[in-house]
């Protein structure tokens, strides 16, 4: 589950904003909203954690790929929040804010740690059972 969430908001962030604020664009000072479809880095970093984070899902036979592959997309979502950060500095300083939906794209690392915790006590699990046969 925690999976799914976390591809399902790696999604959401193409389309909802992280933050808003004013830009000089032409010497004329604009009102914009920032989402992962504002730089390109940024969409194909965000579309990887979320395909990633889809493509895990389907790895339960082999949960030792499973949990390398949403360790490394936490890194990953991990990455894509700094430089989220870094494209503020685009922005007029004092002039912009997160906006409250930047959550859900902070909350992605954390449920991927989620996940990433699931799949190791799941397959700790596994090698207990496997040792009372």
């Amino acid at each position: 589950m925690w999976l799914l969430f976390a591809s399902a908001l790696a999604f959401a962030t193409l389309k909802i904003s992280f933050f808003s604020g004013n830009i000089i664009v032409e010497n004329v000072k604009q009102f914009q909203h920032f989402t992962a479809m504002g730089n390109i880095f940024l969409m194909i970093l965000t579309v990887v954690v979320a395909l990633g984070s889809l493509i895990a899902i389907f790895l339960f036979k082999n949960r030792k790929l499973q949990m390398r592959i949403a360790s490394g997309m936490m890194v990953l979502s991990i990455v894509n929040l700094v430089l989220y950060y870094l494209q503020t500095k685009n922005f007029i300083p004092s002039d912009w804010s997160f906006d409250l939906t930047s959550l859900l794209a902070i909350a992605i690392p954390f449920f991927l740690f989620f996940a990433t915790r699931g799949i190791y006590k799941d397959a700790k699990l596994l090698r207990s059972v496997d040792r009372l046969r």
